[in-house]
């Protein structure tokens, strides 16, 4: 049975603004413009779990969603709103509203990932044929990837040249406030219950300790921004690097659900110091983060496909007792277990160990890179779908502009180089923590004594090193060898 239109005045026929991974008031483009038609505003969420253009979400990240949009619902009444929650494929759902509320028009954020443009170009038909606005905005991006084009008018294949394009062509527009006040309609549609969408996690909660790590939503994304650029900006360039120094931003959850646009932090770190080596450096983080939607954008098949077509002859191999032990920190490497400890237990992991817990997998335990993907998706509260593809691809040598096969990350020399002192270690290792300097990044070869000393029992304090660095580089080094010689 359909549900009743809501009685109202054709001068008060409201705006629809869909929310979508842009989860803040400020700098919002679709909301401001909504405003600016003088008609009330209904904001709404949808959670489109059955569309299969819509991007998902693994489960660390539906629990951000949850206090994400707490907070959003939060903000928006203290401007005199509310959020208007519903479930569903995200045109029927839209279709349902604009109908229930004779609305005016519906205005959104344009998605660069072509199966939700595909969404969005439904919904504009259906809005051409009921004769109402649909308005898109830019806003996902610092730079529309259609716009960035080599000169024979091709997309960017390598970053170098790719961002030095982007340096050169119009720069992202100044961020724009938040409203003071946001129009109410006369009668409010009927909303779902947040908890009935079971983002969280209940028996057992595993999430329970996110909450010690961070503080999802606006207003936890501007302070995040505001203490990385006072404190940590200046020396990213080389504090970035190391994982017990806490000099990265940390905002990668935020730009994720779009809780702070790209812009914003673009121009705030400009407004910081214009000629900081630190700044230039975040800026070109930021500006990975436009190539990997530059990449999905023109080749969406990455997600599954190796960029490298090489790479689809690849004899992956592995094994799934090395996979659980990759996944719950149980190697034998130190600086692998404690980066995958500190997955599991913040949601989140410092860039550089991603490289390298992703060099291991896929080269020393020669398992698919999918493998990694799937974990990282399920138990990052960043998962952002094309940072993810393009990481993982980039690691595993068979993206675009990837680090080459046979590059392969040693978790020992890591571990002795960017964590000397083995702090991020004993962090989140306490079995090691006793273990000296000089052998808390290889207890395998530590002295009987030195481990009897440290409490350290090999194989079961502790496990013994799942396999052989020097021998599993090896073989890594002649399956790609194998690979050169089938393709060639």
């Amino acid at each position: 049975m359909a549900k009743p239109k809501l009685k109202t005045k054709k001068a008060n026929r409201p705006a629809i603004v869909w929310f979508r991974r842009d989860l803040r008031l400020s700098d919002h483009s679709p909301l401001l413009a909504a405003i600016k038609t003088g008609h009330p505003v209904i904001p709404i969420y949808i959670n489109d779990t059955i569309s299969p253009e819509i991007v998902r979400y693994g489960a660390a990240s539906k629990w951000w969603l949850h206090q994400s949009l707490t907070m959003l619902e939060k903000s928006l009444q203290q401007k005199g709103s509310q959020l208007i929650l519903r479930q569903g494929p995200a045109v029927d759902v839209l279709h349902d509203l604009i109908k229930q509320t004779d609305a005016t028009g519906i205005y959104f954020h344009h998605s660069v990932l072509n199966g939700e443009q595909q969404i969005e170009n439904d919904l504009a038909r259906l809005c051409k044929k009921l004769e109402i606005d649909c308005k898109r905005f830019k806003g996902e991006l610092l730079f529309n990837p259609a716009d960035i084009k080599t000169v024979s008018g091709t997309p960017y294949k390598v970053f170098t040249p790719f961002w030095r394009a982007c340096l050169t062509s119009e720069q992202p527009s100044v961020p724009k406030a938040a409203p003071e006040h946001i129009p109410a309609p006369d009668a409010w549609p009927e909303s779902e219950n947040l908890n009935e969408w079971q983002l969280c996690p209940l028996k057992p909660d595993w999430a329970s300790q996110f909450k010690e790590y961070w503080t999802p939503g606006e207003r936890g994304a501007l302070l995040a921004a505001e203490i990385f650029i006072n404190k940590a900006m200046d020396d990213y360039q080389t504090n970035r690097d190391y994982p017990h120094i806490d000099g990265t931003s940390r905002l990668s959850p935020h730009l994720q659900f779009g809780e702070i646009s790209i812009k914003t932090l673009w121009h705030k770190s400009f407004a910081a110091d214009k000629e900081s080596p630190g700044a230039a450096t975040y800026r070109k983080e930021l500006g990975w983060r436009e190539f990997s939607y530059h990449l999905l954008h023109h080749w969406p098949n990455i997600v599954d496909e190796p960029f490298q077509e090489k790479f689809r002859a690849f004899n992956w191999q592995g094994s799934k007792l090395h996979l659980k032990a990759w996944q719950q920190g149980q190697t034998g490497y130190p600086l692998i277990d404690a980066a995958m400890r500190q997955l599991w237990q913040t949601g989140w992991m410092h860039n550089r160990l991603r490289m390298i817990v992703g060099s291991f997998l896929v080269k020393n335990l020669q398992l698919h890179w999918h493998e990694g993907r799937d974990w990282f998706f399920e138990t990052l509260l960043d998962a952002d779908l094309a940072n993810n593809t393009a990481g993982w691809q980039w690691v595993a040598g068979t993206g675009a502009d990837a680090a080459p096969y046979f590059r392969i990350f040693n978790p020992v020399t890591q571990s002795e180089k960017f964590d000397k002192k083995g702090g991020f270690i004993r962090n989140y290792l306490p079995e090691l923590a006793n273990l000296p300097d000089k052998y808390i990044h290889d207890p395998s070869n530590a002295p009987t004594d030195v481990l009897e000393k440290a409490g350290v029992i090999l194989g079961q304090t502790y496990p013994k090193a799942i396999v052989d660095l020097k021998q599993t580089r090896e073989q890594a080094l002649k399956a790609y060898a194998e690979l050169k010689d089938k393709t060639n």
